[in-house]
């Protein structure tokens, strides 16, 4: 039983970990766009 225990929270971890990861890589994605769109709104 203790297996099954260890293998959901190492499941569980690995998935917050994901998430964490994609979460900031959308954070990331969300600066440059908004780098982006300054730079075109300037050229306009």
């Amino acid at each position: 039983m203790s297996y099954l225990f260890a293998a959901y929270t190492v499941t569980w971890i690995l998935l917050f970990a994901y998430v964490g990861m994609i979460s900031g890589k959308q954070k990331k994605l969300d600066q440059e766009v908004a780098t982006l769109r300054k730079l075109i709104d300037q050229k306009k």
